[in-house]
């Protein structure tokens, strides 16, 4: 009987927490299409396929691009203007609109690169008037615009504040006191450098996320939805479960044991504690505590190699070592924490 309510509350949290959780029919199977591709392209470009056989070989930018254009396509299918709507034209147009301005990068790379950040204009002759038209300067624009968008959309809007008060301070920066002050940015040259350059938007942590994040999540993804997740518990409760305060301690190492192959603390907290919680308050914790257990239990997940938090991955390309080197070093910090 516990483990049938365990089970109903775990699908529960998992279908508010899924993104896709009100999408069906068709629009469900285009979405999949769509994730199955993006699949397929990243381990095509993390294979040695492209090398061996000389075909489909990718450019950092071009790469990268790609990648952020997945993301946004998805972002504006999955997630509505409003939480509470659904996905419509707007939506749709958006989300392929979107998409084209990444993909854009991957066609003109290379004259992008012989302008070398001088962005292209149009001229165009319309009814014997002739007049330009920034073509680069507004697919930039809006490419910017989708991401904020689509970072609103996703995450909130916190972190969409952060990112226009930097916007604003590289445009606006002569009016800034003195000590923070610079000459200021002008539109052409801040959108060229933030869209179509590989140190800004396309910098460091998108060559991460392509390189490495996006391969260990879906791998670690894949095993959870096999059962290791299901595994790793039942492993905990069979090793602890009948010790003093068994429920909290197999909390702890079940934790520990699903951060292997999740760098994420929300679906360790869901994939755990769903069945612990509900075992430790009948054993005796209160609630708060056995929440708490749990929670900072899953949290330190994110440590535990190999399948750490974006963030290990960002460190390894920063500092330029191996992430092998940062999985050894996390290692015994992260047993620490949970011993």
């Amino acid at each position: 009987m516990s483990d049938s309510i365990s089970s109903k509350i775990k699908n529960k949290i998992s279908e508010d927490l899924s993104p896709t959780r009100n999408i069906t029919g068709f629009h469900l199977k285009i979405i999949s299409a769509i994730a199955i591709i993006w699949s397929l392209f990243q381990l095509w470009y993390a294979s040695p396929f492209p090398f061996m056989f000389g075909v489909g070989l990718f450019k950092g930018l071009p790469a990268r691009a790609i990648h952020l254009g997945f993301a946004l396509l998805l972002a504006f299918l999955i997630f509505p203007m409003t939480k509470k709507g659904k996905t419509g034209f707007i939506d749709i147009i958006l989300a392929c609109s979107a998409f084209l301005a990444c993909i854009y990068i991957y066609f003109f790379y290379d004259q992008i690169v012989d302008r070398g950040g001088i962005l292209l204009d149009l001229d165009l002759n319309f009814l014997g008037s002739q007049f330009v038209l920034p073509i680069e300067l507004l697919i930039g624009t809006f490419g910017i615009f989708a991401l904020l968008e689509s970072t609103r959309r996703v995450i909130g809007i916190p972190l969409v504040i952060v990112a226009i008060a930097f916007l604003l301070f590289s445009f606006f920066g002569k009016y800034f006191p003195e000590i923070i002050s610079h000459g200021g940015l002008s539109v052409r040259r801040l959108v060229g450098y933030h869209w179509f350059d590989q140190e800004a938007i396309f910098g460091i942590p998108i060559s991460v996320s392509l390189d490495f994040i996006f391969l260990f999540v879906l791998f670690g993804a894949l095993l959870d939805t096999a059962g290791g997740g299901k595994y790793f518990l039942d492993l905990a409760f069979a090793m602890v479960g009948k010790m003093r305060g068994g429920p909290a301690k197999a909390a702890i190492l079940g934790s520990g044991m699903t951060g292997l192959i999740s760098g994420s603390s929300i679906a360790n907290t869901v994939t755990t504690g769903t069945f612990t919680i509900p075992i430790m308050k009948k054993t005796g914790f209160s609630k708060e505590k056995a929440g708490a257990i749990e929670v900072s239990a899953s949290v330190n997940g994110q440590i535990m190699p190999p399948v750490m938090g974006a963030a290990a991955f960002i460190i390894a390309s920063f500092i330029g070592i191996t992430y092998f080197e940062v999985v050894k070093h996390a290692f015994l910090p992260a047993i620490i924490s949970y011993i």
